[in-house]
C-alpha cells in the first residue's frame, strides 16, 4: 500500500488494537445503540403517522417507496457484509493491520461500484420498476411511489457505506457509534417533515419532504462514522484490486450472503407485490407493525449476535467455548423476547395507540396495526433465536446453508400469506370493532374499492400470519443444521424455565388490558406493560433464568 490514501491522510496512524471487549459489555453497547436508534425510529413513525396517517395513498406510497431502494441495504449492507467482511477482517487485523486496510479499501471499492450502478438504475428506471413490483396499485399511487424512489435511492446507497463502517468498527471492538448512527437518519426524516408542516398539511407534499429526509439522513449516517473508522483503522485507499487472498475469501462468503439477503429482499418485494392487491394502507400497516416487531429482535437478538460474531469467529477452534457462548445468547434472548411477544399480543392495542394514535392516525388504524402486530408476534421468538443461529453459522463459515433456509421461509410465507390475505381483506375495522364487509373470497377486491382511503381493511393480518408460520420453519431448520456441528444448545431447557413467568405475565397483561380499555392509550400502556413486566422478571429469576438472576 502507498503512503497516501483517498480516505484519511498519510500522517494518520491507526490506533493500537484494543484488548478483547467482554461479550456482556459489547452486547450492552450494541443494545444501547440499537435501542436509541429504534426509539428514534418509533418517534419517526409517530411523526409520519400523525401527518400521513396509515390508510391513505400518501402513507402507503411512502412506505412502499422506502422499501424499494432499501434493497441496497438488504442486499449489500448489514447481514451480507457482516457475514463476509467482519470474520475475515477480524482475523487479518490482529496480525497485519496494513493488509487489513488494503482489504477494507478493496471492499469499499467493490461496494461503491455495485451501489453506484444500482442507484442509477433506480433513479432512471423508477417508474417501470414500480410498475413491475406493485402491479396492483392504481396509476396515481404508482406515480407517487416512483417519484419518491428517485429521491430516496441515493440516500439508501450511503447507508450501505455506513454498513462498511460498521464492519470495521465491530472488528475493532468499537460497538456503540455504528449502531446509534441510524438515529441521524430518523432525525433527518422527522426534521424534514416538521419543517414542511409549517408550509402545508397536504399529506402528499409531506411525503415528498420525508423522501428528502431519507436522502439527507443516509448521507449523515455514513459521514458521522467515517472519521472514527479512519482514526481506528488508519488511512484507507478505495480500490478495485481483486488480487488479495483475503478479498477473495470475503467475496466467497459475500456471494452466498448476498444470495441469502437477496432472499430477504425478495421476501420484502413479495410482500409489497401481494399487498398492492390489497386495500390502500396495507403496506403502511405492515410497516408500523414490523417496526414494533423488530424492536426486541434488534435490541436483544441482533445486539447479542453482533457482539458475539467477532469472538465466535476467533473461537472456531474451540467448540466448547463457542457452544457455551451460543447457549448464553439463547438464554438472554429468550428472556426478553418472550415477554415482548406477550406484550404485543395482549397489550398491543394500548401500546400502538400510545405511540401512533393522533392526527391522521385514527383509533381504527390502531386496531388494524395491533392485530397485524399480534399475529406477527406469534413467530417473534422463532425469529429472534434464528438470528442467534445464523450468527453461529456465519462464524463457522456456513453462509450458504442459512441462505437456503431463508429461501424456504420466503416460499412458505408467500404461499400462506397469499392464501390468507384476500379473505382477511374482506374484514375491516369500524369504530374499533372488526366487521365482515364483503363475502369471503380468495381473490382481490375491485380496484375501485382497493384504492379507497381510510377503509381500515385487514389484509395485512393474512400476510403477517404467513410470516409467523414461516419463522418457526426457519427456526427448526437452522437449529437442526447447527446441531450437526455443535453439542446440545439447551434451547428447550431455557424455554421450560420461562413457562411459569410466561403464564403469569400473560394473564396479568390480558387482565390489565381489559380492565383499562377505557383509558387513553398513553395512560393505559405503561400500566398494562409495566407491572406485568416486573412480575415476569421476578418469576423468571425464581425459576432459574440466568439473565434474570443477573439483573
Amino acid at each position: 500500500m502507498t503512503d497516501s490514501a483517498l480516505i484519511g491522510g498519510a500522517d494518520q496512524v491507526p490506533s493500537p488494537a484494543p484488548p478483547p471487549v467482554p461479550t456482556d459489555r459489547a452486547a450492552i453497547l450494541v443494545a444501547a445503540g440499537i435501542l436509541l436508534s429504534r426509539v428514534s425510529g418509533i418517534i419517526r413513525e409517530a411523526v409520519l403517522s400523525r401527518w400521513l396517517g396509515a390508510s391513505n395513498i400518501a402513507a402507503d406510497a411512502f412506505a412502499i417507496s422506502l422499501q424499494i431502494p432499501k434493497m441496497l441495504q438488504n442486499l449489500l449492507g448489514e447481514g451480507a457484509l457482516s457475514a463476509s467482511f467482519i470474520p475475515v477482517y477480524s482475523s487479518v487485523v490482529d496480525r497485519d493491520p496494513r493488509a487489513a486496510r488494503r482489504l477494507a479499501g478493496a471492499v469499499f471499492g467493490l461496494l461503491a461500484a455495485l451501489v453506484g450502478t444500482i442507484v442509477l438504475v433506480l433513479m432512471f428506471a423508477a417508474r417501470p420498476i414500480v410498475g413491475i413490483i406493485v402491479r396492483g396499485a392504481g396509476d396515481t399511487r404508482a406515480d407517487l411511489i416512483a417519484e419518491l424512489v428517485r429521491t430516496m435511492a441515493p440516500g439508501i446507497g450511503f447507508i450501505v457505506f455506513a454498513a462498511w463502517c460498521l464492519g470495521i468498527l465491530n472488528a475493532h471492538r468499537d460497538f456503540f457509534l455504528s449502531y446509534v448512527a441510524p438515529m441521524l437518519w430518523n432525525i433527518a426524516i422527522i426534521t424534514a417533515i416538521l419543517i414542511w408542516t409549517t408550509q402545508t398539511n397536504d399529506s402528499i407534499e409531506l411525503a415528498r419532504a420525508g423522501a428528502w429526509g431519507v436522502f439527507l439522513g443516509g448521507v449523515a449516517q455514513f459521514a458521522v462514522q467515517l472519521p472514527r473508522v479512519l482514526r481506528i483503522a488508519g488511512p484507507i485507499t478505495p480500490s478495485l484490486d481483486r488480487t488479495g487472498g483475503e478479498l477473495r475469501e470475503v467475496v466467497r462468503r459475500f456471494i452466498p450472503g448476498v444470495a441469502g439477503r437477496g432472499v430477504v429482499t425478495l421476501g420484502t418485494f413479495t410482500d409489497i407485490a401481494l399487498a398492492s392487491f390489497l386495500a390502500v394502507g396495507a403496506v403502511a400497516v405492515l410497516t408500523k407493525a414490523q417496526i414494533l416487531y423488530m424492536m426486541p429482535i434488534s435490541v436483544f437478538a441482533v445486539s447479542i449476535a453482533a457482539a458475539d460474531l467477532p469472538e465466535l469467529s476467533r473461537e472456531t477452534a474451540d467448540a466448547s467455548a463457542a457452544t457455551e457462548r451460543v447457549r448464553t445468547a439463547i438464554d438472554r434472548v429468550s428472556l426478553f423476547v418472550v415477554f415482548s411477544a406477550i406484550a404485543f399480543v395482549f397489550g398491543g392495542r394500548s401500546l400502538v395507540g400510545a405511540l401512533f394514535e393522533g392526527g391522521q392516525f385514527t383509533s381504527d388504524d390502531t386496531v388494524a396495526v395491533w392485530l397485524t402486530l399480534a399475529v406477527f408476534s406469534l413467530g417473534l421468538l422463532a425469529s429472534a433465536l434464528s438470528r442467534v443461529f445464523q450468527t453461529a453459522s456465519f462464524a463457522q463459515g456456513d453462509v450458504a446453508g442459512p441462505a437456503k433456509i431463508a429461501l424456504a421461509r420466503l416460499v412458505v410465507a408467500a404461499v400462506v400469506g397469499f392464501c390468507l390475505m384476500f379473505p382477511a381483506d374482506r374484514y375491516q375495522v369500524v369504530d374499533g370493532l372488526v366487521r365482515q364487509s364483503n363475502d369471503v373470497a380468495f381473490g382481490p377486491l375491485s380496484e375501485s374499492i382497493r384504492e379507497q382511503s381510510n377503509s381500515h381493511r385487514l389484509g395485512a393480518v393474512g400476510l403477517a400470519a404467513g410470516g409467523a408460520i414461516a419463522a418457526w420453519l426457519e427456526f427448526a431448520l437452522l437449529g437442526r443444521r447447527l446441531h450437526r456441528t455443535t453439542t446440545a444448545l439447551g434451547i428447550w431447557a431455557a424455554l421450560r424455565r420461562l413457562i411459569p413467568a410466561t403464564f403469569a405475565a400473560g394473564i396479568a397483561v390480558a387482565g390489565l388490558a381489559a380492565a383499562l380499555n377505557g383509558l387513553p392509550p398513553l395512560l393505559a400502556a405503561p400500566l398494562v406493560i409495566g407491572p406485568p413486566g416486573l412480575l415476569y422478571m421476578v418469576v423468571a429469576k425464581r425459576c432459574g433464568n440466568m439473565t434474570a438472576d443477573a439483573l
